[in-house]
């Protein structure tokens, strides 16, 4: 049975540090993929994009900076844990995002609920999900070669 979790939360988008405006983003989690969590950002005259990663990516940042490579997480401010930057890179191009903590604690508190953390491998089909990411991976680098 497929179960999910979603939440919509208001946050910044930095285009840089005089200007920002607020996007709505969703935030979804699903027990066919118990590992990640997916954030779709709604800019404004632009199609949504997704991106996916590591739930606990997500649970690790709210507290202390943390990932490396293409998502990035950390507290606002080191000494207050109000606001946490997500920061997206594809290349060269980067795109920040402040959020508020507490939002984002309510989602990943309802996704325990549904999926305690640690009990994904219950769940997960690891290996149908990893040919699918390497189907995934290999059809990108055709494309993109």
């Amino acid at each position: 049975m497929r179960e999910s979790v979603q939440a919509e939360v208001m946050m910044s988008f930095l285009v840089s540090e005089e200007l920002s405006f607020r996007i709505p983003v969703e935030l979804r989690y699903e027990t066919a993929d118990p590992y990640a969590v997916r954030l779709t950002f709604h800019l404004p005259g632009d199609a949504p994009v997704t991106w996916a990663f590591g739930r606990e990516l997500l649970i690790d940042g709210v507290g202390g900076p943390c990932g490396d490579g293409d998502v990035r997480i950390a507290p606002a401010d080191s000494e207050q844990l109000h606001e946490v930057l997500i920061k997206l890179q594809v290349g060269s191009d980067q795109a920040v995002f402040r959020a508020s903590v507490a939002p984002l604690v309510a989602f990943l508190d309802r996704t325990d609920k549904l999926v305690p953390l640690g009990q994904e491998r219950a769940l997960a089909d690891f290996d149908a999900h990893l040919d699918e990411a390497l189907d995934r991976i290999l059809t990108e680098e055709q494309s993109a070669g």
